[in-house]
């Protein structure tokens, strides 16, 4: 054990064996086994990694079944827990948590303190064989994990009998397994996104209690009733006594900022903690996440969306059927099957008097009242009818005013209302609104009506700028927005260390119609634009750190960001309008908005007015950025736009619109190297000269990618690298991502794969904490391929899977990109059957995409040569290998040639095997250096070149252990089958000086060596010395008296190959039946 101990902010790893579905005494010598393995093998890697323990768990724990060990450092814990679940600890399973935290060490030599409890907690969340690290420990670990470690997000959990939840993260390693059922839940408590209430929820016992019985009879229920009656506060309180019942979670939606009917899915989507999904609506979206979830959604303010509300309800309801739908709204919203409940007002023996006490308190904390004052109370709560809302702004009046004056002027305020107002409670909550707004200065008036024009809530800056003038001085905003809240007429929220404020949407209803009284309304509603307008244009300028925290503040403005890009449109300021929407680019290319950010381009470009009021300018820049999001959704078939751009960026001689064309060109182009080169080498150029770093590594980004199609690794290092520089600079973190999974393709494609690997898994890591849609595929697609090629089959078949799930949120050709690098983990494993299924399945996605064709990842040729098709196999590589270029091109030919060698013609196999070599050799594609040298060694074999072949596969094993790549398992047989030729023509000696001589080449030595035996084939063209190691094989079992297919399964080949081989042989021996091949199969003995 190590002498360290201790004593201050440590990283704790406590594990517990896991329990098995039957007791442990029925399980003979489990429970001695696991407390053997806990003292020995446990204690030697927890002492190998420097930690201190194991020791004692936490109280409660099986003191022989689990342990706790301490480390100074976060990542020793880390590799340590890795080591642990690759331990010879079998039967036993081990769940592991890690969580950094303060501990004391007290005088028993034990550990105490939360942090402990908090990571016993966090292990309960756990299965056996997994790792889970706590926030806190992702974040210092996270950016210097060991080789082929990387982590998934899984998202805010509840831990049992602990106020705060932790955000959980699982540890995967290409050796541990991946894939568990969903964490453990304390009591199966459900997610949820209920807003933290400020007060206490008073009364309406009984009611709850009813609704949630209706909302186990029925799947649409919407709590109906005028503003003020306490509606969405009810549903919250309903929701959250309810959330046991729904466990795939519980989820609100305010739609009460939301202004237009095709923004409520939207809406939806975000509360969900949804970005938008490419190729997919927002409620085709939402459908798939919740799927067949136990799960309860409120629809909280319907009423001024009702057919927007009701089409949502029906298309979620009739295709999940598990979900619940609870709504509010001041009317029904129309949909079979809606149970309607009207919400009472608080009960006034009781209910209304609690909750006035209660506010009055707050507003006064010494407040109390005697018996009299009881009846002066239920007269002011009888004057409001019960209604939450009137009676809380009457409550908060209690810090001026005595209670019967608080009755006298409501009692002045319903004489001026009874003839107005429409209904009786329309008209009590009127009076009690009217009544506050009565006692404000005409100072506070004037703020309150301004603060109307907000959507979403807003913070102290907003305020000071929207609503200041000469009127109202910048200086008293924060003043007289501070009694507005001690009035209940503005709420204000803290989030970390940034205060919000919002109105309650029926007093914002009246906040509007004043403002809308007092002619100010116009004026307003431009500085609103006008302002998130100047908020939204410092995404333009993302040349320091603080970029990524822009992006984050500009989001969380959408709402008033939404309501300012409306009031263009509806003002025809269509210019602003797409001002504003090309400001938002960089919020909508990382932040997963591209559906939304298309739509407003859509809805203002084809606006009839956008092509004669506005400037060539904002109509340009607008053009060039909706090609982008096209670009960006793999949309390459409006280059036009994009070009319009240019054209007009030329004419009016705008360098940075010209740049910011021809990135989109580029963009739209980046399947062909070819086509989007003169594009982004020209934007690379103005990019330069501007010092724009971010539209530098946008072009730079898409070099990198184009480079890929390219197969050009050389090209793709150059400019993933400076792109990356580039990004961290700026804090663009989505297109740090980017560059960092290009420069995985790079280093994949020259070789580096353990480099490879450690990108990919850092990608997948980033892009999980982000929620980023895009990269949580990618990542996970290539770390696949990377796998594969590595022969660590089982893990890329898993990051395979985890790619195709992922794909489910994208585009169809997404999930093709995923089914192809699953058939070629199959083909690395030998799982031809597998890997058919695969590729088929992919091939049925690309089809329609062939610009896509280029980067060749579907192995359809290599199956159909493993199934035995020579023909269809020929087909699909004669079409790669003219749709290819670089390193894609060179495995093309690879392919190509493996397929003529079965057909024996090996003309063909040695001139496509040269051409890959000087592919691969022109664009340092070093990966298929391995595959091309063993297939001219096949060819040497078959050429009597026995020396030669030796030595080039002595090379190609030497190159496949420096790069770590192996030979997949489908051409396995065939190479042991050829050395076995080679060796025995040569005799052991001189076989294996040849190959020692082929190891100590270089690769480039090897390279060269292989370009010069080309063209020394010694086989003649016909008679029994012409014929190949297999077909000779072939021969043999022929004169055994073997029929084809008892041939196919002794060879491990097809039937059809077979039938290939008898073909060329009677070519070559010039006779017609099997009865002579018999006898020269004898004579030849």
């Amino acid at each position: 054990m190590s002498e360290y101990v201790p004593t201050r902010t440590v990283t704790l790893l406590l594990a517990d064996v896991e329990r098995a579905p039957q007791p442990w005494e029925t399980l003979p010598g489990m429970a001695a086994r696991a407390t053997e393995l806990i003292g020995t093998v446990v204690s030697d890697i927890i002492t190998t990694h420097g930690g201190a323990g194991p020791v004692q768990p936490v109280p409660g724990d099986d003191a022989e079944h689990s342990f706790l060990a301490v480390f100074a450092r976060a990542t020793d814990a880390l590799a340590c827990a890795i080591d642990l679940q690759q331990a010879p600890l079998a039967p036993v399973q081990l769940r592991v948590a890690v969580h950094t935290g303060e501990v004391q060490l007290i005088d028993s030599g034990d550990y105490a303190g939360p942090a402990v409890d908090r990571a016993a907690r966090l292990r309960d969340l756990a299965h056996g064989g997994q790792v889970v690290v706590s926030g806190t420990t992702h974040d210092l670990v996270a950016d210097q994990l060991p080789a082929d470690v990387w982590l998934v997000d899984l998202g805010t959990h509840q831990l049992r009998d602990l106020p705060r939840p932790e955000r959980v993260a699982q540890v995967c390693h290409p050796d541990l397994r991946v894939e568990f059922p969903p964490l453990h839940g304390p009591n199966n408590v459900a997610a949820h996104n209920l807003p933290i209430q400020l007060t206490r929820f008073v009364g309406r016992t009984a009611q709850i209690n009813d609704v949630r019985k209706f909302l186990g009879d029925n799947r649409l229920v919407t709590l109906a009733g005028a503003g003020g009656v306490g509606k969405t506060r009810l549903a919250a309180q309903i929701a959250e006594q309810a959330a046991a019942q729904f466990g795939g979670g519980v989820w609100f939606v305010d739609l009460a900022p939301v202004s237009e009917g095709n923004l409520v899915p939207v809406a939806a989507l975000r509360a969900f903690g949804l970005p938008d999904q490419p190729g997919r609506s927002a409620i085709d979206t939402l459908t798939r996440f919740v799927g067949d979830r136990e799960a309860l959604m409120i629809l909280d303010n319907c009423e001024h969306l009702v057919d927007a509300c009701a089409e949502l309800a029906r298309e979620l309801l009739g295709a999940c059927e598990h979900l619940t739908i609870l709504a509010t709204s001041r009317a029904p919203i129309g949909v079979p099957g809606e149970l309607t409940w009207r919400v009472p007002s608080l009960s006034l023996t009781d209910e209304a008097i609690e909750l006035f006490i209660d506010r009055a308190r707050l507003a006064r904390p010494e407040f109390s009242i005697t018996a009299a004052d009881t009846v002066a109370v239920r007269d002011i709560c009888g004057r409001l009818d019960g209604l939450p809302l009137g009676i809380e702004l009457a409550a908060a009046a209690v810090r001026v005013m005595s209670l019967n004056e608080i009755l006298d002027g409501l009692r002045h305020r319903f004489r001026l209302l009874t003839e107005s107002a429409p209904t009786p409670r329309r008209q009590t909550l009127g009076a009690s609104v009217d009544w506050s707004h009565a006692m404000l200065s005409e100072t506070e008036r004037v703020l309150f009506r301004r603060l109307a024009v907000f959507s979403g809530g807003f913070d102290h800056a907003a305020a000071r700028a929207v609503c200041a003038d000469e009127v109202l001085a910048p200086h008293d905003v924060l003043d007289q927005l501070t009694l507005l809240v001690d009035k209940s007429l503005v709420l204000a929220e803290n989030s970390g260390d940034h205060t919000r404020f919002r109105m309650l949407e029926t007093v914002r209803h009246y906040a509007v119609e004043k403002l809308l009284d007092s002619g100010e309304d116009a004026a307003l509603r431009t500085r609103h634009h006008d302002h998130y307008g100047q908020l939204a244009a410092l995404l333009d300028s993302p040349a320091d750190g603080e970029h990524q925290h822009r992006i984050e503040q500009v989001e969380s403005e959408i709402d008033n960001l939404r309501a300012a890009f409306a009031w263009c449109r509806d003002n025809d300021e269509i210019e602003a309008a797409l001002e504003l929407t090309s400001s938002l680019q960089p919020l909508w290319l990382t932040r997963g908005r591209i559906q939304e950010g298309l739509a407003w381009f859509e809805a203002a470009l084809t606006d009839r007015r956008a092509l004669v009021t506005v400037s060539p300018l904002v109509r340009g820049r607008a053009l060039a950025d909706k090609a982008a999001l096209d670009a960006s959704r793999s949309i390459h078939d409006n280059l036009d736009q994009a070009q319009q751009a240019v054209a007009i960026a030329r004419k009016i001689n705008d360098p940075a619109l010209l740049a910011r064309a021809l990135t989109a060109c580029g963009a739209i182009s980046s399947y062909s190297a070819e086509a989007a080169r003169p594009f982004l080498a020209e934007a690379i150029g103005i990019a330069r000269e501007l010092r724009d770093r971010w539209r530098l590594t946008q072009i730079l980004t898409w070099q990198a990618y184009g480079a890929f199609y390219a197969g050009d690794p050389d090209a793709g290092l150059a400019a993933s690298r400076e792109g990356h520089e580039l990004a961290e600079q700026i804090g663009d973190q989505f297109h740090a991502r980017s560059c960092r999974w290009t420069l995985g393709l790079a280093q994949m494609m020259k070789g580096q794969l353990s480099e490879a690997v450690t990108q990919f898994s850092a990608v997948t890591a980033d892009a999980d904490a982000a929620h980023d849609v895009l990269f949580k595929w990618g990542s996970r697609l290539a770390l696949c391929n990377a796998l594969a090629f590595r022969g660590d089959t089982d893990a890329a078949t898993a990051a395979g899977n985890a790619s195709l799930a992922a794909a489910g949120d994208l585009w169809p050709y997404n999930e093709g990109f995923s089914y192809a690098v699953l058939a070629t983990a199959a083909v690395a494993a030998g799982d031809v059957a597998a890997a058919a299924e695969a590729s088929e399945a992919a091939q049925q996605r690309l089809s329609v995409h062939g610009e896509l064709a280029g980067a060749n990842t579907n192995p359809m040729a290599e199956v159909a040569l493993a199934l035995g098709d020579l023909v269809t196999a020929g087909r699909w590589a004669d079409q790669e290998v003219a749709a290819s270029a670089g390193w894609h091109l060179a495995r093309a030919l690879t392919t190509r040639a493996r397929i003529s060698i079965a057909k024996c013609e090996p003309d063909q196999a040695e001139r496509d095997a040269h051409n890959a070599l000087a592919c691969a050799a022109e664009y340092a594609a070093h990966l298929a250096v391995p595959d091309i040298l063993e297939c001219l060694g096949r060819l040497a074999v078959d050429g009597l070149s026995h020396r030669d072949a030796a030595r080039l596969f002595g090379a190609a094993t030497e190159i496949r252990r420096q790069l770590g790549s192996v030979r997949f398992k489908i051409y396995e047989a065939d190479h042991q089958n050829t050395l076995a030729t080679s060796r025995e023509a040569l005799g052991q000696n001189a076989f294996d000086d040849a190959w020692a001589e082929g190891t100590r080449l270089t690769l480039n030595e090897a390279i060269g060596y292989a370009r010069r035996g080309r063209g020394e084939r010694k086989r003649p063209s016909s008679g029994w010395a012409s014929l190949t190691p297999t077909e000779r094989d072939v021969v043999r079992l022929v004169a055994e008296g073997l029929a084809n297919n008892e041939i196919a399964a002794r060879l491990f080949i097809s039937r059809r190959t077979v039938q290939t081989h008898l073909t060329h042989v009677y070519a070559k021996l010039g006779i017609s039946s099997r009865v002579q091949l018999a006898h020269e199969g004898v004579s030849h003995g």
